[in-house]
């Protein structure tokens, strides 16, 4: 039995070098949208690192909050009044500020995250920090962010190497004096597109680092959580209900997708990212067009052809669509390949987390077909409008 071998194949690869360069095109494209969603995702993913790993069933932090990485105090006594409402089993506050880190081995200054916490009552949800959580009892001891950024110094690969406390220099921004610490254990969380590096430290050790700029009952975020049992949604409108407003409490998905929309919606990188993610399709499109026009000019004479012996446009119409869906899987394939080297390149040169998740390989495949598709559309006005009494 002979096998049917379908037109809009054989016109492709008619000829082959320019069914190569198509493919290579809309490959093109395929990688600058995988390139635009990772780093949309890894945006999210580490802007939102903290709130991920944070124990605790709700979440309180000032009216005047924006994002996890800009100064926003509340007073500490509105976390002590949740504790008067009914469900609510503990608290645990968090200190949050910015400081210079010296480079111990270049002398170089650069800004680090420095989470404050009580020992007592671990707002952090990470193993390393748990198994740690008695060395920074110990006054100026911290934990270090194994994930920092290079810039900071070889911090974690001595600590592995020589299993002894290092001690750095932290200088507050308000200050030309440095404060010295020691480094007495690691943990991983990783830096985002605010933060490069992070340190870990008790409340008090928090407050000797910053003692000019933060009082001691101010605080960024407070941890609350409930007894087991406690309906999370009753206790969070009992809390909003009766306590004053300078104040907005959160679940922790609540809390995660407040953050998420401002990065989104109320930073210049996210409007880039979702600008530079529709114009990456816009110029698939046209891209694909020129290709499907091209090859229809080309081969406007077998159309015509096929139209004179009784081919309805539906038919033709339909091999354009076949050619425009055989472009979109064989330009997604060899995006796809390029892209995970990319990625893999990217997180380790930044250490973000660029991965390449199920999601986006679905929404660009997607968006792959449906854009070949429309410029399909677009490219099959020719043949609607050619007679064959005019080729002929």
């Amino acid at each position: 039995m002979a096998i049917k071998i379908p037109l809009a194949w054989l016109q492709l690869v008619q000829q082959k070098v320019r069914f190569l360069v198509a493919v290579a095109g809309i490959g093109l494209i395929m990688v600058l949208m995988f390139v635009q969603l990772g780093f949309q995702d890894a945006l999210y993913s580490s802007a939102t690192q903290v709130h991920q790993s944070l124990q605790g069933d709700l979440f309180l932090v000032s009216s005047q909050y924006k994002a996890l990485t800009a100064n926003q105090s509340f007073s500490r006594t509105r976390l002590y009044q949740a504790l008067g409402f009914d469900g609510v089993d503990s608290v645990s506050p968090m200190y949050l500020g910015f400081a210079k880190f010296k480079n111990p081995v270049s002398g170089e200054k650069y800004s680090i995250y420095i989470i404050g916490i009580e020992p007592g009552k671990v707002a952090m949800n990470l193993p390393e920090v748990q198994e740690n959580i008695d060395k920074i009892k110990i006054p100026d001891v911290v934990l270090f962010d194994r994930n920092s950024r290079p810039e900071f110094g070889p911090i974690a690969e001595k600590f592995e190497k020589e299993k002894t406390d290092q001690i750095i220099e932290i200088y507050p921004f308000d200050s030309f004096a440095g404060y010295r610490v020691r480094v007495g254990g690691l943990f991983s969380l990783g830096p985002s597109f605010g933060v490069d590096g992070n340190l870990i430290v008790s409340d008090t050790s928090f407050l000797r680092i910053f003692p000019n700029s933060r009082p001691s009952e101010m605080i960024d975020v407070g941890a609350i959580t409930l007894k087991p049992g406690a309906d999370s949604q009753k206790v969070l409108q009992a809390l909003k209900a009766s306590l004053p407003k300078d104040v907005m409490i959160f679940t922790q998905q609540g809390f995660i997708n407040f953050e998420k929309d401002y990065w989104a919606t109320r930073t210049p990188i996210g409007f880039i990212l979702n600008l530079m993610l529709v114009m990456a399709a816009v110029v698939g499109v046209v891209i694909v067009y020129q290709i499907l026009y091209s090859n229809i000019s080309t081969q406007l004479i077998a159309y015509a052809t096929l139209k004179a012996i009784g081919y309805p446009n539906i038919y033709l119409l339909n091999v354009v669509f076949q050619q425009a869906f055989i472009l979109a899987v064989f330009g997604y394939i060899p995006g796809f390949v390029i892209s995970l080297a990319l990625y893999d390149f990217a997180m380790k040169a930044t250490k973000l987390p660029i991965m390449m998740s199920a999601n986006n390989m679905l929404l660009v495949l997607i968006t792959s077909i449906i854009m070949c598709m429309i410029s399909g559309g677009l490219a099959m006005n020719k043949l609607r409008s050619t007679d064959p009494a005019d080729i002929f």
